[in-house]
């Protein structure tokens, strides 16, 4: 792991208080540099930590450095969105690759297989992990930094978005003794901020909690957290065997990914643990679905699972330009389905402060299922996903409905909503 030396640091904080342009940086570069050379002053140096500043100061998540025949492009992903930020010469792109290589402690020599790093920044009181992965292209290798700023999460379940209702019920669920919670969605749908805000509702001197992750991508006080490693056949399973002889009361495995896993995780909270950990499902009943196709009995699942939470992440509408529009007919009818009476919702219109986007920053919507005996007895009978999703509409509101709820706030737009939760319309027909 690299460690930003305090020159570096200082230079990258000056550049997050003031406007750098990058175009006139990556003009400045020469073609070939001595890698090496640790003077802050060395242009592809300052390149690279003006592209950290930027991407820290536009709260971007991942930093793509993307090459291509001609040309190579700098990009950053706001608000789960791409930006492209700078396109400098091509053939400056090997010289900016190499330079994060040595930052990660790679080997700079070898182009012919993907790496992984880390970059470990601290910048005044604020502290950043930049996780590196390269990856050889026929045009040349192509790095992705994923930024994950320590400082900037806010671990409560106060701060997830919930209703009020649905709140009440996750409190409920994280007090049982035993059970397993799991949280489902795609990639990057916000699953680990959700476990990490549990973990710290859950945090108290009574409580042994443990996990096992991949990567670890916050260091939580009080909580031992265990980290994957294939390398030396650490993996979820055999992590997961050895934290429960450990004598933990709350138990957080990062994902399910395979039988073992599953059936591992079905037995330690069979014995008295409570299990956390995430499924990639669109919806609450189809984890059960991807659990009983992982070979979990039916009559086992009925006995552990205590409740679900399915999530998207949504774009959040920029608050200085917002308007609010009618509803068209189509809107109308979804609306009306949904029993929810509107004659206006947020749309985006663009502004400076959102960078034209019409978005600023982003936030969750949710199911929540929490395993009724009604539902526990569903499930022991192995009825279908269509069948369980009818009993769960009964009692918990649909992703999509705590989603439209939000663009009648105006908190997110109709198009926001349609994009992450249409694939959960079908579950509804």
């Amino acid at each position: 792991m690299f460690h930003q030396n305090t020159g570096e640091s200082q230079q990258i904080a000056q550049d997050i208080d003031q406007s750098v342009d990058l175009l006139s940086l990556s003009e400045e570069m020469p073609a070939n540099e001595d890698l090496l050379n640790e003077d802050s002053a060395a242009p592809v140096i300052r390149l690279i930590n003006a592209i950290l500043s930027e991407a820290i100061k536009e709260t971007a998540s991942d930093i793509h450095i993307e090459t291509y025949e001609k040309t190579m492009s700098i990009r950053f992903r706001i608000d789960g969105v791409l930006r492209t930020i700078l396109q400098p010469n091509k053939k400056l792109a090997a010289l900016l690759i190499s330079r994060i290589k040595v930052m990660a402690r790679l080997d700079i020599a070898e182009k012919r297989i993907p790496q992984d790093g880390r970059i470990s920044l601290r910048i005044g009181r604020r502290n950043i992990d930049v996780r590196v992965s390269t990856l050889p292209s026929i045009y040349g290798e192509r790095a992705v930094l994923r930024l994950l700023d320590k400082n900037s999460l806010q671990l409560s379940l106060n701060n997830l978005g919930m209703t009020a209702a649905d709140k009440q019920d996750l409190e409920n669920l994280i007090q049982l003794p035993h059970g397993i919670i799991l949280v489902t969605g795609p990639t990057g749908s916000g699953k680990s901020t959700t476990l990490y805000a549990i973990l710290s509702a859950l945090n108290t001197p009574g409580r042994n909690i443990l996990t096992v992750e991949d990567p670890v991508e916050y260091e939580l006080e009080g909580i031992g957290q265990t980290q994957v490693n294939t390398r030396v056949d650490m993996s979820f399973a055999r992590g997961l065997r050895a934290i429960l002889r450990q004598d933990p009361d709350v138990v957080m495995v990062g994902e399910i990914r395979d039988t073992e896993t599953a059936q591992i995780a079905v037995q330690a909270s069979l014995t008295g643990h409570l299990v956390l950990s995430t499924l990639h499902t669109n919806s609450a009943s189809g984890a059960v679905t991807r659990l009983r196709d992982m070979g979990v009995e039916s009559f086992l699942l009925s006995s552990s699972l205590a409740g679900i939470i399915a999530q998207r992440l949504v774009r959040r509408l920029c608050p200085q330009c917002r308007q609010f529009t009618p509803v068209s007919p189509q809107q109308a009818q979804m609306f009306k389905y949904h029993q929810l009476a509107v004659t206006t919702i947020g749309t985006p219109v663009g502004c400076p402060h959102c960078h034209q986007s019409g978005y600023q920053g982003r936030m969750a919507i949710h199911e929540m299922m929490v395993v009724t005996p009604e539902l526990r007895a569903a499930i022991h009978e192995n009825v279908d996903e269509q069948a369980l999703e009818r009993l769960v509409r009964q009692q918990h509101k649909a992703l999509i409905k705590n989603g439209l709820q939000k663009v009648i706030s105006g908190d997110t737009s109709w198009d926001e909503v349609m994009r992450v939760a249409s694939a959960t319309l079908e579950s509804e027909a």
